[in-house]
């Protein structure tokens, strides 16, 4: 299952503080100074003012392809040679510019999440009870998971849940995929609900990688939200596309929603 935006990361940490998890502050200056020094070389990335919007990945990575997506997102996917084989990063940008940042291996687990606008960084924690796999999900048509992950302020959260494959195929901007259903539920370390998600993504097989799709997510105060992030236009090296980071869709209609919302309050 994909992890589709930053938002929902931080608010899900932000959860956690606010249900009474301890934070230790001396620990946490540290980690923040270590985030910041991790996030250098990719904030060196972001097009400056005056500068094309293009992505240039890190150095020692390559930018493998572009994917423009509803609900105005622009993900960059690209390899490390550093990393071991099979692990894929990505980079998110909005409107805003850069979202979110991931790190997955090669059965697709959540290895590293990263907001570079707070610095809020998720970690897997090593011993799940049952982790994700790809391979299963691809075998069987079906994969469950229970794992954790913790921040870089301490917050430990727990992720339960399940992808189904549904069976249908379809082809989006020539590259084929399929779809999938899928359930999440976050826990604090607690075991108080705190994120409830379900909806359906893509997969695809030759990529090996989760894209998003319509989902809905309900937190723990009962706010809703429905979002649609499903790929649009698939952009390869020399193809009209590759390495923008200016979203293309739906950002009328986010911008729209903001206001409106603004207007009520």
């Amino acid at each position: 299952m994909q992890r589709t935006s930053t938002e929902w990361t931080g608010k899900s940490t932000a959860a956690v503080a606010r249900v009474g998890a301890r934070r230790d502050d001396g620990r946490g200056a540290l980690t923040w100074l270590a985030a910041l020094i991790l996030l250098a070389g990719f904030l060196a990335a972001i097009p400056l003012p005056g500068r094309a919007a293009i992505y240039t990945p890190p150095q020692g990575c390559r930018l493998d392809y572009t994917v423009q997506n509803r609900g105005c997102s622009v993900v960059q996917y690209y390899r490390c040679d550093a990393d071991p084989k099979g692990d894929q990063r990505s980079a998110t940008f909005g409107q805003e510019g850069l979202t979110h940042l991931s790190h997955i291996d090669d059965q697709t687990r959540w290895l590293e999440s990263t907001d570079p606008q707070t610095g809020l960084q998720d970690v897997l924690e090593k011993g799940a009870a049952d982790d994700a796999s790809f391979d299963t999900l691809l075998n069987t048509g079906y994969d469950d998971f229970d794992f954790w992950t913790v921040s870089n302020t301490g917050e430990r959260l727990r992720h339960v849940g399940f992808d189904e494959l549904t069976g249908e195929t379809v082809t989006i901007d020539g590259v084929t995929l399929e779809k999938t259903r899928f359930q999440l539920t976050t826990f604090s370390e607690s075991g108080e609900v705190l994120i409830e998600r379900k909806g359906q993504q893509f997969i695809s097989r030759k990529m090996r990688r989760f894209y998003g799709g319509i989902e809905q997510q309900r937190d723990w105060t009962g706010q809703q939200l429905n979002t649609d992030d499903s790929p649009v236009l698939f952009s390869f090296p020399g193809e009209k596309g590759f390495g923008d980071t200016t979203p293309q869709f739906d950002c009328d209609q986010l911008m729209t929603g903001l206001l409106s919302s603004e207007d009520d309050a």
